[in-house]
């Protein structure tokens, strides 16, 4: 049985997803939710669903070897970031390399790098009048939304699109395909 890590920063929609989706499997379950946000909303769904949860603050992600040691107890085999918007520390990259992934919601490598997250991305996307945006899952590196490509799934863009209902068509791919490539990943 393989051990999952989410890293999220948000209301953690995806993180409930991932979780519900395993807690069946017999490939691996989710032990640990990380969050660097104490109102983020994935606390209170990481407590309804009985996985242990790990809130860190800037210093102790980035000066210390906390979370590398948390990780350990848990085996975790593999970290997933579902709306996590800190960029992960080298030394988490080391001692995890090619084992953290990342979902974002635009087809990179469009879209992507610091500040690019959420409603910002749609909003770009829609200015630029592209025809189509989606997801893309890849792996982590020490630069924002530049680690390998794993998976993309894309949507169209209608006429009067808004970020708003583009976010929902995006979410709905990531609902869609986040836990399956996580599967895939751990096989």
């Amino acid at each position: 049985m393989k051990n999952i890590a989410i890293f999220a920063s948000g209301n953690g929609t995806n993180a409930e997803r991932i979780i519900k989706y395993f807690e069946k499997s017999k490939i691996a379950r989710v032990k640990i939710v990380l969050t660097n946000n104490s109102k983020a909303g994935v606390i209170n769904r990481a407590h309804s669903l009985n996985v242990e949860l790990h809130v860190t603050n800037r210093s102790d992600f980035y000066n210390t070897d906390g979370i590398i040691n948390i990780l350990a107890q848990y085996n975790i085999d593999l970290i997933v970031l579902a709306g996590f918007l800190w960029l992960i520390p080298e030394s988490l990259i080391n001692n995890y390399e090619n084992k953290i992934i990342n979902i974002h919601p635009a087809l990179l490598p469009s879209y992507g790098g610091k500040g690019m997250y959420g409603k910002r991305v749609h909003e770009a996307v829609i200015e630029s009048r592209d025809t189509k945006s989606g997801i893309t899952i890849h792996m982590v590196n020490k630069f924002y939304d530049k680690g390998l490509i794993i998976f993309q799934a894309e949507t169209n863009i209608v006429e009067n699109e808004t970020p708003d209902s583009l976010a929902k068509k995006i979410h709905l791919l990531e609902y869609e395909h986040f836990p399956i490539v996580i599967e895939s990943l751990l096989k």
